[in-house]
């Protein structure tokens, strides 16, 4: 009896065919765009907001502003690490509309306003926590668990209102530090021409590898050998 074989992965097959039939309704990451969608980002700072009307097209600031929150809520801490769930993601294949910037674009994007980030987070945090956003229980904000169940949470005093303005500032910082020292330990490691070698000529070494190492067990077979030397046979005269 034959093991389940999968599909072929050259047939086109993608069941439901709608990519919004992948993300419910109470999904996060329709909030991430209303959210994002009902804000002024020239007002808020950012930069680009408006098409040049020549040159190549850019990303629409919004997309990457939609990204960067999604990171954010679900602690994803580098850009190269942002980039591949574009790819991967179904949520953020969604949010996105199959958009896929590299990792260098959402570095820039992130570097050209970082002052206007700390408005917006702000505002996306104290919103969550005023209306329970993410179920009636606790959300986590870049690992740390805010409380956003009890009625008292539901106004706020002017001490209690800044004490927490400060926390989601310190947490936001905190994210900002971490995107910046992932990203440069990542260059540090691939180096300046990206991820270090390609996976296609990785899988060919492999398979190179494997097949050198068949070719030197049948060696051993034929000869009856219990090990084979790979150092370079000198010529009788030239050994010492």
């Amino acid at each position: 009896m034959a093991h389940h074989s999968g599909t072929d992965r050259s047939q086109l097959l993608l069941l439901p065919e709608a990519v919004d039939d992948y993300v419910g309704p109470d999904n996060p990451v329709r909030f991430i765009e209303a959210f994002v969608d009902g804000l002024d980002l020239q007002a808020a700072g950012f930069v680009r907001v408006a098409a040049k009307e020549t040159g190549r097209p850019g990303y629409d600031p919004a997309d990457l502003l939609k990204l960067y929150v999604y990171g954010y809520i679900n602690r994803v801490r580098s850009s190269r690490r942002l980039e591949a769930e574009t790819r991967r993601n179904v949520e953020l294949i969604w949010l996105l509309r199959h958009l896929k910037p590299d990792f260098r674009t959402i570095a820039d994007f992130r570097r050209v306003n970082r002052s206007a980030f700390r408005q917006v987070f702000r505002e996306f945090v104290i919103l969550c926590r005023q209306l329970d956003l993410f179920g009636c229980e606790l959300l986590a904000v870049d690992g740390t668990r805010i409380k956003a169940v009890n009625n008292k949470d539901h106004n706020f005093t002017r001490g209690s209102l800044s004490k927490f303005i400060r926390e989601a500032d310190e947490k936001l910082a905190d994210y900002m530090k971490r995107l910046d020292e992932s990203d440069a330990d990542e260059e540090k490691a691939t180096g300046s021409n990206g991820s270090g070698g390609g996976m296609a000529e990785k899988i060919a070494a492999i398979k190179g590898k494997r097949d050198r190492h068949k070719a030197l067990l049948d060696e051993l077979d034929r000869s009856g050998e219990d090990q084979i030397s790979l150092t370079i046979r000198m010529p009788a005269p030239w050994r010492v």
